[in-house]
């Protein structure tokens, strides 16, 4: 059996450092997540352990010469986007932009694969019987599109409480109540591709 790819996330701020462990665990539930406060940690784990590195971009600066090394598993995660232009030859991922468009990232990362297909695992879907009835995945599907109740009613050609109904269905189905987490199984089940949202 296979072993699971390990990432390190590397950074000092503790809650940001949290919040993109669970998103990674969701959007690729096949890879563990360790986090460490420092390069120093990090390496003390031993950095041939790890896929790929989402590294601050303070932590970056001031440890480069080990990232450019890595060049190819190294994930920078900036604060805007201009940050992305100065470091063109690495991957950089801007943490503080909408959840959605973060969420569309992270997918685009782990569908396509860093690099270009390079040491991302394939996607894999997962083996639980659909419990979603065909309108329910046609609600979800304009859901994470981005879709008001009110014009996935007039896309359907159905009532506004029937969306209604149906979201609240999805929600009590799959226990997920944001629409990031609804984007997640969606692109994981093959609902949407990751190009619709």
């Amino acid at each position: 059996m296979t072993p699971r790819p390990v990432v390190a996330i590397i950074s000092q701020d503790t809650l940001a450092t949290m919040g993109l462990r669970q998103l990674l665990q969701n959007v690729i539930p096949i890879m563990a997540v360790e986090t460490f406060g420092s390069i120093d940690e990090m390496v003390d784990a031993g950095p041939e352990l790890f896929a790929h590195f989402f590294v601050d971009i303070s932590v970056f600066l001031t440890d480069r010469p080990f990232f450019q090394n890595h060049r190819r598993k190294t994930i920078v995660l900036t604060r805007s986007l201009e940050h992305s232009a100065q470091l063109s030859e690495f991957h950089c991922l801007c943490v503080t932009q909408p959840e959605h468009q973060l969420v569309r990232a992270l997918l685009a990362l782990q569908q396509h694969g860093h690099s270009h297909g390079r040491n991302m695992p394939p996607s894999v879907r997962p083996s639980v019987p659909k419990v979603l009835t065909a309108r329910e995945v046609e609600v979800l599907t304009l859901i994470v599109q981005g879709f008001i109740n009110k014009e996935i009613a007039d896309r359907l050609n159905i009532s506004l409480t029937t969306v209604i109904t149906h979201r609240k269905n999805i929600v009590e189905k799959l226990g997920i109540r944001s629409v990031s987490g609804l984007t997640i199984y969606a692109v994981m089940n093959g609902y949407v591709d990751i190009d619709m949202i």
